[in-house]
Order: C-alpha cells, then sequence, then structure tokens
C-alpha cells in the first residue's frame, strides 16, 4: 500500500522512503493529483503489528479511497473515515493519519493529524514542528479534527513520517526522538525531498546499529517529504530518481 515512484505535480514535488520489519505491518501513504489539479496524500499508521495491522490498514486505505476528497476539508476527510471505520466496530483496532491537500496554485498545503508526529516545516528559517493534535479515527465515535493551513514559499519542504524513526533506540537505550529529527531536518533544510529522506535513514539507521551490529527497528518507518520547488533546482529536482518501493502502490480511487 505504498506508491512506487515520486510525484510532481507543478510545483511541487513528492518523495518518500519505507523501511519494513517484516514481511507485512500497519503503516501506509499515498499521494495522488485530484481532478481540481490538487495534490491529496495521506500517511498512517496502525496500531498492532504484523498481519492483523496489515488487514486493518487495508480497510482504512480502501475506506479512505471511498471517501469524497476533492474539494473537501482535510479535517472533514478524517471526521468521514473516522465515522465509516467505527461502524465497522473492531475492537483495540485503530489508525493514526494525517491527511494533506497542496494547492499549486495558491501554494498553500492544508493539513489534518491525528495521532502522529508532527508534520516538521522545512524553511529558511529552519525546520519547526507544526505539532497537530487529533484522536485516531476508529477509537471514538465523537471525535473531530481541525485543519491547519500553511502557505509554503520557493524552497519550503514538509516532512511526514510515522513514529518507527523517533521511537528507534541505540545501545544505550537512547530514544532518536523528535529533537534529533528536527536537527536533521534543519541541516538539510535546502535538500531535496529524495536527499533529505535519504539522509535521515542513513542517520537514524546509525544511531540504531552503533555502526557495528544489525539495525533492529521497533516498527516499520514510513516518512514522505512534500517540497515546493526553487525555480534555480527545478530542473535538478525534476530529473532526480526515487527508490522504488518494495510494493506498488494501487493508484485506484485516489482521483476524486
Amino acid at each position: 500500500m505504498l506508491p512506487a515512484e515520486s510525484l510532481r505535480a507543478g510545483a511541487v514535488m513528492i518523495s518518500h522512503e519505507f523501511q519494513p520489519v517484516a514481511a507485512v505491518g500497519g503503516d501506509f501513504l499515498d499521494y495522488f493529483q485530484l481532478t481540481d489539479g490538487s495534490v491529496g496524500l495521506y500517511m498512517g499508521d496502525v496500531s498492532g503489528k504484523g498481519l492483523p495491522a496489515a488487514l486493518y490498514a487495508a480497510l482504512a486505505v480502501g475506506t479512505l479511497r471511498g471517501v469524497h476528497k476533492t474539494g473537501t476539508s482535510p479535517h472533514d476527510v478524517l471526521a468521514t473515515l473516522n465515522r465509516r471505520l467505527m461502524i465497522r466496530g473492531m475492537p483495540r483496532r485503530y489508525t493514526a493519519i494525517q491527511y494533506a491537500v497542496f494547492n499549486p496554485r495558491s501554494h498553500e498545503l492544508q493539513v489534518a493529524s491525528a495521532g502522529m508526529p508532527g508534520p516538521f516545516h522545512l524553511s529558511a528559517g529552519g525546520c519547526r514542528n507544526l505539532q497537530l493534535s487529533g484522536v485516531p479515527p476508529g477509537l471514538f465515535a465523537a471525535a473531530s479534527y481541525e485543519t491547519l493551513t500553511l502557505r509554503l514559499q520557493a524552497g519550503d519542504s514538509v516532512l511526514f513520517c510515522t513514529d518507527g524513526i523517533t521511537d528507534a533506540f541505540d545501545r544505550k537505550e537512547d530514544q532518536f526522538g523528535i529533537e534529533r529529527l528536527q536537527a536533521v531536518c534543519d541541516a538539510q533544510r535546502i535538500a531535496s525531498p529524495t536527499a533529505l529522506l535519504e539522509r535521515l535513514f542513513a542517520l537514524s539507521k546509525v544511531f540504531a546499529t552503533g555502526r557495528n551490529s544489525k539495525t533492529i527497528w521497533p516498527r516499520q518507518c514510513s516518512i514522505f517529504a512534500v517540497e515546493r520547488h526553487r525555480r534555480r533546482v527545478l530542473t535538478r529536482a525534476c530529473r532526480e530518481l526515487s527508490k522504488d518501493s518494495a510494493f506498488g502502490g494501487d493508484r485506484s480511487g485516489s482521483l476524486q
């Protein structure tokens, strides 16, 4: 349930990376163009592990793809997802998720979040944790959500990630954490999305292994970055190749 390649739509480029800990799991993400020309994207992390988490992730993705998205605010999309998951009534299952829409005409990114870290806004001024909050869909029928609107300047990026990165531990049982993540993003704030994600995974892997031992990720790790191009790097950015995911994303039902 992952896209196979990066997406470039007008002024925005989206790239992703994925680090599995098992053949199946509960992380999912996708990005796609909507019929009005805007770009939709979501990232989710289902409670639990293994096959049960993967099955609920498939349910969440299928439900989300059935939600009408064009012209719908991100908080309303999450509210609809929550209502439909509650109807399914699967105990002890829920999904943390972020859903966002980028308008290529206004350069505005609208984001709603529920139970996920960040997202993180990278700009010339540094890396800022937007710290959006919300109840993960599937937990409470009365949950409500809010939408944050962020205008991206040329060269700005927004990083979305599951907590598999921040929950990584080193040999001393120190956690990678939000502060280290922000420090990496701050140092890489002018990098392309692909370069940023590769650097973040490389540093977190070194942190978790101590360079000499096998990496043990506590959970799956999924991250993606959205960048509004600078004019002078547009050609270079468009030529970059993203690493193909181990899974091909099914694009059906995304264009709504």
